[in-house]
């Protein structure tokens, strides 16, 4: 009898669950680069020459270790293009009696594959993916009885469960949290080691006329490229942000310069989430390293947050309360996204930058997607559906369930505090802090109202302005409301006057 088991493109794991128990002999691995995958949101290019080529380099791989690969690429003529047909013809074709898949990373693709058994008449099981470190029960059984959900907590539970950064049950250098610490502005003459690089080989290349002739219509910079497609160059960035970056990653981790993408950020998320690499062994090799180095704690701790505490608990979030997550709009925003977040044509420089570089990387560090690119977003008032797609078809390292919670629940507080305590919006101060990009911008950041000043200093009040009712309750916002309440008549006046006008320019 003949297991089929299926691969999705970010499962390239070898020790995933699906495979699990295979039988080498009998068992066929069903992978498929589908139309469907591709264009349901019109994917970065450069997003999708990664994912096709690091699916074809796993598949090598697995046939290399003598497993029966059954790969379906994009163009072969018998491709029907969806997984679920894919499925249905390698069943018929192989004579499978079972399907074995790993739980998929999509809501939408969950309910698919749930409807496979009947629709196919043959047994389909969907195994645990125990690549993450909480399951989504277990995530559940945390959150059950709780008003409010919040992360520091959860990671707190992560460390102690997975022993990492523990001097028994307490935690190294007596406090859980130092991300008071990673805030410092960038100062004149840092150094900013250049990305990890790969040279494209003869799989990578034929992925590129693929998706030059297939995608050459999405958003995006194909070229250059230079992102690891394999487990072992994963690994090799992995280590490269260990000896290059990692050292000040904690102190500018919310750092931004103009024409420097990179930053001291590790740039793996997109190998995680494919599962070229898992965050467990990416957490244990920083740890190592950090008591055979004696790195910075802030660095380290900084780093292994954002895997084991603030991803796990992202998507935690995401199926604890899909698929209602999905329609949340607290502040009933309804603005259209403006065209400048394709073209970059834009005078405000902090989101040329940031456009620009998202569009030839596929790629933002966390603060440019936060607190300028979201910041925006969220004070303009634009539409979740909008934000949310956007962010999905642009970066390298986005599926919907890292996305969704991080853009409508962080980004534009549409689930009402449900995930995040505050909205994060800010005025153009923060940007100045944080980054040199006011210094080349046509609009002056102390200027507060007018034609000149920045958008961000009116749309910050307009914001809170137009979101009073919903907001002034909010014990994080409170100070700032009360700042509100003491403007005088004519510069509230002055505040909804720039306002409008600007929003009204975009349309």
């Amino acid at each position: 009898m003949v297991t089929l088991r299926l691969l999705l493109g970010d499962q390239l794991t070898h020790t995933i669950s699906s495979l699990q128990d295979i039988d080498i002999d009998k068992d066929v691995i069903l992978m498929c680069e589908v139309v469907e995958e591709a264009s349901y949101v019109k994917h970065h290019q450069k997003k999708i020459a990664f994912l096709f080529s690091a699916m074809r380099h796993f598949a090598q791989e697995l046939r290399d270790k003598g497993y029966n690969m059954a790969y379906v690429k994009l163009d072969d003529k018998k491709n029907t293009q969806s997984f679920g047909s894919e499925v249905q013809r390698a069943i018929a074709e192989y004579q499978a009696t079972k399907v074995v898949v790993t739980f998929p990373g999509e809501y939408r693709v969950l309910q698919e594959m749930k409807e496979w058994q009947k629709r196919y008449s043959t047994p389909v099981e969907i195994r645990e993916d125990d690549r993450f470190l909480a399951s989504p029960q277990e995530f559940a059984d945390w959150a059950k009885g709780r008003k409010q959900l919040r992360m520091e907590y959860f990671y707190r539970e992560m460390r102690k469960k997975y022993s990492i950064l523990m001097d028994r049950d307490k935690p190294l250098g007596s406090k859980w949290n130092y991300d008071a610490e990673n805030r410092k502005p960038p100062k004149s003459g840092l150094h900013v080691p250049q990305p990890y690089r790969v040279k494209c080989d003869k799989i990578t290349q034929e992925v590129f006329k693929l998706v030059e002739k297939k995608f050459s219509h999405h958003f995006g910079d194909l070229k250059p490229f230079h992102y690891a497609v394999t487990r072992e160059q994963a690994l090799g960035a992995l280590e490269h942000f260990i000896e290059e970056r990692l050292v000040l990653f904690g102190d500018y981790q919310d750092a931004m310069i103009e024409g420097e993408p990179w930053m001291y950020h590790s740039h793996i998320g997109l190998y995680l989430n494919c599962g070229l690499l898992t965050p467990l062994e990416c957490v244990k090799r920083v740890e190592e390293v950090y008591h055979q180095k004696n790195l910075p704690l802030n660095a380290v701790e900084g780093f292994i947050r954002q895997i084991i505490g603030w991803r796990e608990y992202i998507r935690g979030i995401y199926w604890l309360k899909m698929p209602e997550y999905k329609q949340q709009n607290f502040l009933d925003a309804q603005r259209k996204l403006p065209s400048f977040f394709w073209d970059a044509d834009t005078d405000m420089n902090c989101l040329k930058q940031c456009v620009s570089e998202t569009k030839e990387n596929a790629y933002a560090h966390h603060i440019q997607r936060l607190m300028v690119l979201g910041n925006f977003a969220l004070v303009a008032g634009i539409h979740p559906d909008e934000v949310n797609e956007w962010y999905l078809i642009v970066y390298a390292d986005a599926y919907e369930w890292v996305e969704l919670p991080n853009v409508s629940g962080m980004i534009l507080f549409a689930d009402g505090g449900y995930l995040a305590s505050k909205p994060y919006a800010a005025s153009g101060a923060y940007i100045n802090k944080m980054s040199n990009y006011c210094k080349n911008c046509r609009f002056k950041v102390s200027k507060k109202n007018g034609e000149d000043a920045c958008p961000f200093n009116y749309l910050y009040w307009d914001f809170l302005m137009r979101n009073q009712d919903k907001l002034q309750k909010n014990h994080r916002v409170a100070v700032m409301y009360r700042t509100l309440a003491r403007m005088k008549p004519e510069r509230l006046e002055e505040i909804t006057t720039d306002a409008q006008r600007f929003l009204d320019s975009l349309s």
